[in-house]
């Protein structure tokens, strides 16, 4: 049994979207069990309809959910202990839940999970990685905007933690991990990447194959499981991919309904459109997981629809039924042995 805790009223849509994503993720994994956390009076009346999921749930009342727009520093102070976001990652801190699932502000989010979960041992920042669908199928990318900035310590870490969670998402020995650069040679790009691959290849792990560096269309190739970045180019990156498919698909969309003879094409090749559509889905990769945290947590993208944030819920689930956190700590006490920590662990209110 997995025991996934929901901030239900998170996200730009709240208990509309949880609720029935919630439910959709049920009939997927019918072993699971929610602990339901968002305001009575929006929520009952949507759980009553969704008898199963509310037969596999318990349900909390909070009077505080936190907005989309606040600061993080500001949601802590409003929301600490009593809002449904703050509830939902305590779950998890006590050991009531495996996993924590919200779709609200990413900042707050951040911010709480750091004060209620606190970080791994060795690790000095956290980091969002997100799923990425390739050519070659999905692919994880990491840092995706918990902070802004990283050295080559850190980007280090987050080679490490990126590489557990392939191993827990796509069941691979060893996964094969890149670091984004303007350029594939050696002597291109910042010191901090730079002084990363060395610290890397130095450290000869068998638990990931280090590939070199990788740059910003390889991404979209597949060409490596894991792309390792900081989090100002790794958002920029996710922002772009984003917009680019809804611009290629209002592209066809206004190309396939321009002439009667482009729709007539358009019903001929259907299946091979559907197609497309459903690998340029962003709902099917929705779900970015927090890493170096003593406890796993999944962001929801805001504005999703309910089979998007069931699809955040599934990757919370394989991230518990495949040992992510245990995972990373054993990959942590073994290349961190005896190696010291130096860093602060803020979180800016930019995320």
């Amino acid at each position: 049994m997995v025991r996934i805790s929901v901030d239900v009223m998170g996200g730009d849509f709240g208990p509309k979207v949880a609720i029935p994503g919630a439910a959709k993720a049920l009939e997927r994994h019918p072993e699971v069990r929610f602990a339901l956390y968002g305001n009575a009076a929006e929520c009952e009346p949507l759980l009553a309809q969704h008898p199963k999921l509310k037969a596999a749930s318990t349900f909390h009342h909070c009077e505080i959910a936190v907005a989309m727009d606040e600061k993080p520093s500001q949601a802590l102070r409003r929301g600490r202990g009593k809002s449904s976001m703050w509830l939902a990652i305590e779950a998890v801190a006590k050991g009531e839940a495996d996993v924590a699932v919200s779709a609200g502000n990413t900042g707050a989010l951040m911010a709480m999970s750091k004060f209620c979960l606190r970080m791994m041992s060795n690790i000095e920042r956290p980091a969002i990685a997100g799923i990425w669908p390739t050519l070659r199928g999905e692919s994880i990318v990491l840092d995706i905007g918990a902070t802004i900035g990283a050295d080559a310590n850190q980007l280090f870490d987050f080679a490490l933690m990126g590489g557990a969670m392939a191993r827990a998402l796509f069941e691979i020995d060893r996964p094969t991990v890149g670091l984004l650069n303007v350029g594939v040679e050696e002597i291109k790009g910042q010191e901090e990447v730079k002084a990363a691959g060395q610290l890397i290849r130095e450290a000869n792990f068998d638990t990931i194959e280090y590939y070199g560096f990788v740059e910003g269309d390889d991404i979209g190739r597949g060409t490596v499981d894991v792309v390792v970045t900081e989090g100002f180019a790794g958002n920029i990156a996710l922002k772009a991919a984003e917009g680019t498919a809804r611009q290629i698909a209002e592209y066809l969309r206004a190309a396939m309904s321009r002439t009667w003879l482009a729709k007539l094409g358009y019903v001929l090749a259907k299946s091979a459109f559907d197609r497309v559509r459903e690998k340029m889905d962003p709902r099917k990769v929705n779900g970015g997981v927090f890493l170096g945290l003593n406890g796993i947590v999944i962001k929801s993208h805001g504005g999703t629809d309910a089979e998007g944030f069931a699809a955040a819920v599934d990757v919370g689930y394989d991230m518990v039924r495949n040992g992510l956190k245990d995972k990373i700590e054993r990959d942590l006490q073994k290349y961190h042995a005896g190696r010291p920590v130096e860093g602060a662990q803020g979180v800016s209110d930019e995320v």
